[in-house]
């Protein structure tokens, strides 16, 4: 009989012995058991666990004089190996990558290169790529993208044989198909144009030549902010400097895009909008052009309509119908955007959350002027429900949607404040302590 044994020692835990004996029958010559034999076999069996109780023993010994040795040091078969060390190697070796294994991991590795030579770079785990990208090395991180059309052909730096810097995307239905090609023929080859389709209806538009070169989006009956909050995220659109987006019922005569966007760099503005021809959908003070001014940026409006001069809609505000967007200026608002809240009520009196000041840098141009021409596009696309006709089941949701926006808003600054009050708090008593 060879008893025989080993032991593994594992990191921070105790040891484990791992005892194998072979025990063998011994018959005499005859293959009859004599009273010899089975006194023998009493002794042996004695041996044996004698023998097995050094062993453990000595392996426990053998275990806590060498610390330092990792099971990733032993080749096991797993079936030698109880459940929970099997459990240790999975994590250690995990094929999901996580900060929290990626550091257990490293931290191994630079332990083991003490002793072992160089750090295995063979894992990659870099926290400040974007967010599920940490596996990537840094050079290969594609984070933004753009409109530009490319060829299925050729070599892919010679795609593109012009980089617009601007981008202007209009919702649409075919009703307005000849309005949207005035409107298009106003803005240069520097603009990107996307079409947004509420109704459905793309392919009536090929009869424009730039409908073929356009971005066409289709989705029945959406608003346009339904369509920015899921196709211009700050990333996709990242490439153009301004941003506009606008409704299908602009009257553009008296408009030009490169001079606009002139005039915006001229006077600081990050968000803006058109002056509006006085006579034709007024609503606010503020957006009403003025005949003497390039640019105004703060307004007088009915008594008693702001509590503060350089707040809306005084000041720091324009409307939604033809707001046009900075970079910058975009990425907050499209956050702001709620994915529910699809008529944008309420957004353009929070606009000026978005830059700093707000009273400077919003404004109207005015010696670039549109025309509303109040096309109830949007009512058209309601359903008459309780006895009202469509466009009044799209008007209420738009007055409750700008009350749910104001109501969210609040609630969100309260929870934000008082934040910092229970931080502020705990660091008080921590400091006191």
């Amino acid at each position: 009989m060879v008893p025989g044994f080993f032991t593994v020692r594992r990191p921070e835990r105790n040891p484990v012995t791992y005892s194998c004996i072979y025990n063998h029958k011994f018959v005499d010559d005859m293959g009859i058991f004599s009273r010899s034999s089975i006194s023998r076999k009493s002794k042996d069996g004695m041996k044996i666990i004698a023998t097995a109780f050094f062993g453990v023993m000595f392996g426990f010994l053998i275990g806590i004089s060498f610390p330092s040795l990792s099971i990733t040091k032993v080749s096991l078969p797993t079936n030698f190996l109880p459940s929970n060390g099997i459990s240790y190697i999975e994590e250690k070796g995990s094929t999901i990558a996580t900060p929290d294994s990626n550091k257990s991991w490293s931290s191994t590795k630079s332990n083991d290169s003490s002793s072992s030579g160089p750090v295995d770079k063979s894992k990659i785990w870099v926290p400040s790529n974007p967010r599920g990208a940490e596996r990537l090395p840094p050079g290969m991180i594609a984070a933004e993208s753009d409109f530009y059309l490319r060829r299925l052909w050729g070599l892919p730096h010679e795609d593109l044989t012009s980089q617009p810097r601007y981008l202007v995307t209009f919702t649409v239905g075919i009703n307005q198909k000849e309005n949207i090609d005035a409107c298009v023929k106003k803005f240069s080859e520097n603009f990107t144009i996307v079409l947004f389709h509420y109704d459905g209806r793309v392919t009536e538009w090929d009869e424009f030549e730039w409908s073929k070169t356009a971005i066409h989006i289709s989705v029945r009956k959406q608003t346009k902010w339904w369509y920015a909050k899921r196709f211009l995220h700050p990333d996709i659109v990242a490439r153009y400097d301004y941003i506009f987006i606008w409704d299908e019922d602009l009257g553009v005569e008296h408009f030009n895009a490169e001079e606009y966007i002139k005039l915006v760099k001229k006077h600081g503005l990050e968000i803006s909008q058109p002056g509006l021809e006085p006579n034709k959908g007024l609503t606010w003070q503020m957006t009403k052009r003025r005949g003497d001014l390039e640019v105004h940026k703060i307004t007088e409006e009915k008594p008693g309509w702001c509590s503060d001069p350089h707040l809306p809609p005084c000041a720091g505000f324009v409307e939604i119908m033809a707001p046009v967007f900075s970079r910058d200026a975009w990425r907050c608002v499209w956050h702001m955007i709620q994915n529910d809240l699809v008529h944008g009520w309420g957004l353009d009196f929070a606009l000026r959350r978005c830059v700093e000041p707000a009273h400077e840098k919003i404004g109207v141009v005015d010696s670039q002027w549109v025309v509303h021409q109040t096309v109830p596009s949007l009512g058209s696309q309601g359903e008459a429900t309780d006895g009202k006709a469509p466009w009044q089941g799209v008007r209420d949701r738009c007055k409750k949607e700008w009350t749910m926006f104001q109501s969210r808003m609040a609630n969100a600054e309260k929870d934000y404040f008082r934040s910092l009050q229970v931080e502020g708090s705990s660091n008080s008593t921590a400091t006191t302590i």
